[in-house]
């Protein structure tokens, strides 16, 4: 049995823990920048090295067994594991990329690479899960402050690789493979189940503001020094001091439990601020409050239902009620809601699609010219950042003022997809950043409307595995567009602009437009298809929201945490 912290700070601190787990769980977004490595080394063409980026993808999202046991297991576990998947892959990886062991077979590299990244869904889903559940009437301002770190991890990363690493891929891999368990050691105490937050005040909110701030600092640091590192080559001294200052930032966090332990605020409550028996129903019980307790699970509902029968508050019914959207659907029930399944193909006709860029991100920009793409990675990676934190606020704001269902984000930056597909397959001189940007932005965005969509849908009790299976649309993803679709069209046309080189061969470099236009026109097909799935599901849901956001405040249903 899990025991659920008290009081209004522990709440504060697992939040600041949980940027440091998001930051390590964002490993999975470090491949560009060894995968040119990973290609040398093991002698691979664009269409295996592409495989291998499916190995990152599907590592990173399988989380269903994370999800299934989140409400097994307590937070830390579920870190520890995280810490050991990460130990073992990445330093198999780093075996074979220091050629320590020399031609490492390529189908274990392939599994190590699924080991090492499945990092990525236990820390993701122990921080998320547990955060959401403490603070319940922000979902999404919570989830677009942690997928936005989370977005924000490849900067850090590439801000270490460029600087402290001395652009070394090797030491970028053993640093993950040290590294990562070594946070997860450090933080796993304060990622864990309180008392969830009740209050939706203007305190709350401002700390949450100042979350948003700092990691907004955060990320135009990383993008300015990368961009400051490239152009003017800058002293390891500098670079030092500047990764100094990085960690400052992400441990700004923190600053509002230190504030909160320094200035105590005491809230006294008289008899009129007392629920009423009304309001008492919105309050989470048990369940939610302690939710990896696994004594208390689907039972409770027919506990809870005993003990009203006993005091005659209601009749006894011996066929339970099915769920209705916005309360609590175990897995099972979820799965045969078209909702769930409309939700599932937006996301992944939107992640699948972006991903395939950033799994290529190297060759994309080789081929338009571009030598160096840390840079390119670095746009990327803090577009996909403002994405993710602006996803979430800006629903956030938007179903509470004008209670409009959040996959409306989802219609508007898929069809700003669409547009940007249509650019990059244009080769262009000069769009290639700005293309980038967009991109990194309607991606980030798919990611922090998902989750609190989902949560919203079909409750918190079960949500981990809702979560983790709606994840599984990006490798799907990566799967078909990128390896299948994108690695091979680029291996045709690095074919035919070599003659002497097959289609396998792992020396053929493609360059110009005509590397991944194919690809971006198909990209572009798929994105306007989710675009009309998304307008569906946000006519659907709209009554939902309706319901949900009456007055301007989340209301929590009466059944949540049965």
């Amino acid at each position: 049995m899990v025991r659920v912290k008290e009081g209004s700070r522990p709440p504060w601190v697992g939040l600041g823990a949980a940027v440091w787990v998001e930051i390590a769980a964002g490993c999975a977004y470090t491949f560009p920048l060894y995968s040119h490595a990973l290609k040398s080394a093991l002698k691979l063409n664009q269409q295996q090295l592409t495989l291998l980026g499916v190995a990152n993808d599907v590592g990173e999202n399988f989380g269903l067994l994370p999800g299934v046991l989140c409400n097994r297991l307590a937070p830390w576990i579920s870190l520890l594991i995280g810490a050991a998947c990460s130990l073992v892959g990445f330093g198999a990886v780093w075996l074979a990329v220091s050629q320590v062991v020399p031609s490492m077979p390529y189908w274990l590299v392939w599994f190590a690479l699924c080991v090492a990244t499945n990092s990525s869904a236990w820390l993701g889903t122990a921080a998320l899960v547990t955060n959401m559940r403490n603070f319940p009437f922000s979902r999404g301002t919570v989830a677009g402050i942690l997928k936005g770190y989370i977005g924000l991890s490849a900067a850090v990363f590439t801000e270490l690789y460029t600087g402290v690493l001395n652009h070394s891929s090797t030491k970028l891999l053993l640093f993950m493979t040290l590294g990562i368990p070594a946070i997860c050691l450090l933080v796993m105490y304060f990622v864990r189940p309180c008392t969830p937050s009740l209050e939706d005040d203007s305190s709350e909110k401002g700390h949450f503001i100042f979350v948003q701030i700092m990691s907004v600092l955060l990320g135009l640091f990383l993008l300015t020094s990368t961009v400051l590192d490239d152009v003017l080559g800058l002293k390891r001294s500098i670079t030092y001091l500047l990764s100094g200052f990085m960690i400052l930032l992400i441990l700004a966090p923190f600053a509002i439990p230190i504030k909160m332990t320094l200035y105590p605020v005491n809230k006294k409550r008289s008899d009129e601020d007392l629920p009423s028996q009304e309001e008492s129903l919105l309050v989470p019980t048990e369940s939610e409050a302690n939710p990896t307790d696994p004594e208390i699970d689907d039972t409770s509902e027919d506990v809870d239902i005993l003990l009203a029968e006993g005091e005659g508050a209601v009749q006894i019914n011996k066929k339970k009620r099915k769920p209705r959207r916005g309360e609590d659907f175990n897995f099972r029930q979820a799965l045969v809601k078209a909702d769930f399944w409309l939700l599932f193909m937006v996301y992944f006709l939107g992640v699948g699609s972006g991903v395939t860029v950033l799994n290529n991100l190297a060759q994309i920009g080789i081929a338009a010219g571009v030598d160096d793409t840390t840079i390119l990675l670095s746009v990327f990676s803090f577009c996909n950042f403002v994405g993710r934190l602006g996803g979430g606020g800006v629903s956030e704001y938007f179903v509470r003022t004008k209670m409009l269902p959040r996959p409306v984000l989802m219609t508007a930056t898929q069809i700003i997809m669409v547009i940007t597909y249509l650019l990059f397959a244009s080769g262009f001189n000069g769009t290639l950043y700005a293309s980038m940007a967009l991109l990194g932005v309607c991606y980030g965005t798919q990611f922090s409307v998902m989750i609190p969509t989902a949560s919203e849908l079909f409750g918190l009790k079960h949500f981990g595995k809702i979560f983790n299976f709606m994840s599984l649309g990006n490798p799907l993803g990566a799967f078909l567009f990128s390896s299948i679709l994108a690695g091979y069209v680029y291996d045709a046309e690095a074919a035919k602009q070599n003659p002497g080189y097959g289609i396998n061969s792992s020396s053929a470099t493609c360059l110009g437009p005509n590397c991944f236009r194919i690809t971006f026109f198909v990209l572009a097909g798929l994105c306007a298809l989710g675009t009309i799935l998304s307008v569906i599901l946000t006519v659907r849901i709209k009554p939902v929201y309706q319901m949900l956001y009456a007055g301007g405040s989340f209301r929590m249903s009466q059944s949540l945490g049965h």
